[in-house]
């Protein structure tokens, strides 16, 4: 690495949304069962056959698994529980647990020689046939349940096949491992396990979608699940001790080790993930940038004996502390990472808070990882997947005692339009406000959405003046954290499915549609060139008919609807409580509080949903973060890149058009002032030239 390091030409810390919670104490009480909220509502659905959890990290979806499964196996006539976790260090969340000492009838018990995560061996076809004979050993024995990871139960099903697990309950912990993509096997074997439909499956995943948009279940499959929500607002709202989670990127140029400095504190329990070697931020030398991190929080001392931590002295003027480091990008030694590895989890020191202060990882430290104290996640670059980004936030949302404030933070290199690697500098960058996005509406309330004057929700608190009608309503559920907004123009759905959807699948509509890399930049970086309602009814419109090709054209445009109001309803309440002097969200105003003052200013329509740029709120963040000329290049880059009508888009234009006319009497005029009015002639045209070259193709080669 070149020790004379480039300092940041710029450099700024933006939190994309601030959350504040009300810390009632609710999400982390039991009952007299020992049952945790998100527990007692899952219990409740525990006689279902397929069973899908959607459930937030540290929500203690483990534990409510072993209440389920336990009524199943002693209650519901099922033989045998395998629960299928993603990797080894997971398995450990299912070991046994004394649950009649919070009030349970029976305990959780797996026997040694049934915990396969825990046997020796890698996961790879050429090495795991005994954990695959272990499995058959077990189904042929009268025990109850067996552990294993993701992979074990791949090569157990391919070797055995579906029917050996009749009558099983198949729990599959992270289920957004799956995918209904048919070279995804566990996603494969799902569906096949569904069609035999002789087994129970329960699904559980803190992030119910993947990093590469593709579908978890296939329609038909998911439609057999009930599904149980517990939302991050009411795991967040209900703890009682963390308050505040903040989220946001920092914008850097020059090397990432100079920036580091400046967001990187010290007092505060900290997970650093460093990017990974092959990545543009990274140096190359992973070991070196953990040296320079190291000398960046202080003076080294010397390694513990017992944990493997580093000791390091950090100076006065940043507190004058000894800090505790491990290390877990040295993979040099086996010895030493497992001596590291061993102290971490070590259950004695889980309530330790000074057990250790800092945890640089680079591939580890994220799914299923639990240290309570994390206060800051921050990493550095775009990691593989928005998946990964969920699942590393999740680290710093545990509640502990003493910890009143958490946040993640990005660190993300500048794109340099004079670099050869602008184009993945882009990408990175709009990635990372993809999982801002994201964020923002996995930690915002639900919406229940309803057209104009359909009266009062029940449930809802409508303020001390109540439900009024004709005017803007504001329903807020305090339990749920759900707010009720009615809508004009708003197209409900007609079927169950559709219903389904829009209940519990917007947030993989949305996710689907921030990772639209056209709509995206389009969104961001050509806004001049760009009609809102480009994005929000050819886009998303698009993405839903792809998503749900089943469902009606009425169906669709409900969903479309539903999905981008609920977007741009959160993005315009994040607007509302952004200091238009700094980009700062305002301390200690939650996300919902904005929503409120959007709707209760505003006359909510359908149409005027459409016209709003759902991007607008992170291009108002982006601006104050990124460097002007930075971004006046990238925008350059962007329009550059810009295309004719395609004939897709031309189609739906086309299509639009006539719901235009039908509305209004009259078709689009080219000349139109008004953006969209003008597009869709523009489509109308368009439509038309592709026509005329079809007919002229099929009369030339008739001819």
């Amino acid at each position: 690495m070149n020790d004379k390091l480039t300092p940041p030409t710029r450099a700024s810390a933006v939190p994309s949304v601030s959350i504040t919670a009300a810390r009632t104490g609710a999400s982390t009480k039991a009952n007299a069962m020992g049952m945790r909220a998100m527990q007692e509502r899952v219990y409740a659905r525990r006689g279902e056959q397929y069973l899908l959890i959607k459930s937030p990290p540290a929500s203690g979806k483990s534990r409510a698994l072993m209440f389920v499964a336990l009524d199943k196996l002693h209650n519901q006539g099922i033989k045998q529980a395998i629960i299928v976790v993603p990797e080894r260090s997971i398995g450990g969340s299912f070991a046994d647990e004394k649950l009649t000492e919070q009030g349970f009838w029976a305990d959780w018990v797996v026997k040694p020689q049934w915990n396969l995560c825990n046997a020796p061996g890698a996961d790879e076809p050429a090495v795991a046939k005994s954990k695959v004979k272990a499995v058959g050993e077990f189904l042929a024995s009268g025990d109850r349940v067996l552990v294993c990871t993701h992979a074990t139960f791949r090569f157990a099903v391919d070797e055995l096949w579906v029917s050996a697990f009749d009558n099983c309950l198949i729990a599959v912990d992270e289920f957004h491992h799956v995918s209904s993509n048919p070279v995804n096997r566990l996603g494969a074997q799902l569906g096949q396990f569904i069609a035999r439909d002789k087994a129970h499956i329960v699904a559980m995943t803190g992030s119910y979608f993947r990093g590469d948009a593709e579908a978890v279940l296939a329609p038909q499959d998911e439609a057999r699940f009930e599904t149980v929500t517990y939302t991050y607002y009411e795991q967040l709202n209900g703890y009682e001790f963390l308050k505040s989670l903040d989220i946001g990127y920092f914008f850097y140029s020059g090397n990432y080790l100079d920036a580091i400095r400046k967001v990187l504190d010290p007092a505060l329990k900290t997970i650093v993930h460093i990017p990974n070697v092959n990545s543009r931020e990274s140096t190359k030398d992973k070991h070196r940038e953990v040296d320079d991190i190291m000398n960046a929080i202080g003076e080294w001392k010397y390694v513990d004996p017992v944990t493997g931590f580093h000791i390091i002295e950090v100076p006065s003027e940043k507190g004058g502390r000894t800090v505790k480091v491990a290390d877990l990008v040295d993979d040099g030694d086996a010895a030493k990472r497992s001596k590291v590895l061993n102290a971490l989890k070590d259950p004695a020191q889980r309530g330790n808070r000074d057990h250790v202060d800092i945890i640089i990882a680079l591939g580890m430290a994220k799914e299923g990882f639990d240290w309570i104290w994390c206060e800051h996640a921050l990493t550095v670059g775009y990691r593989s997947s928005l998946t990964e980004i969920i699942q590393i936030i999740g680290r710093a949302t545990r509640d502990a005692p003493g910890k009143e404030r958490s946040r993640f933070t990005n660190l993300i290199a500048e794109p340099d339009a004079a670099e050869s690697t602008v184009v993945d500098a882009i990408n990175d960058t709009l990635k990372a406000i993809a999982a801002s996005l994201l964020m923002e509406q996995v930690l915002a309330p639900k919406f229940e959405f309803t057209p104009r004057n359909m009266g009062p929700q029940a449930g809802f608190d409508y303020g001390p003046n109540g439900y009024a009608e004709g005017a803007a309503n504001v329903g807020l559920n305090e339990r749920t954290g759900q707010l009720h907004l009615e809508i004009n123009g708003l197209v409900t759905p007609q079927s169950v499915e559709a219903t389904r959807i829009c209940r519990e699948d917007l947030t993989e509509v949305i996710t689907a549609f921030v990772q639209d890399k056209a709509a995206l930049e389009r969104g961001l970086f050509d806004r001049e060139n760009t009609v809102p309602e480009e994005l929000t009814q050819l886009r998303m419109g698009k993405i839903v008919r792809e998503r749900y090709p089943e469902l009606s054209d009425a169906d669709i445009e409900a969903v479309r609807q539903h999905a981008i109001a609920a977007l741009n309803v959160t993005q315009q309440g994040k607007l509302q409580v952004i200091d238009e002097n700094a980009g700062d969200i305002r301390a200690n105003t939650a996300l919902i509080d904005g929503v409120r003052m959007f709707v209760n200013v505003r006359d909510l329509d359908m149409d005027l949903i459409d016209r709003i740029n759902p991007f607008d709120a992170a291009y108002s963040v982006l601006a104050k973060a990124m460097n002007e000329a930075t971004l006046k290049q990238v925008q350059a880059s962007i329009a550059a890149k810009r295309v004719n009508i395609s004939f897709d888009e031309a189609r739906e234009l086309a299509e639009r058009a006539l719901k235009f006319k039908k509305e209004r009497g009259r078709l689009p005029e080219i000349t139109s002032q008004d953006a969209w009015e003008k597009r869709l002639a523009e489509g109308i045209a368009a439509f038309a030239r592709y026509r005329a070259q079809a007919q002229a193709n099929t009369q030339a080669s008739n001819g």
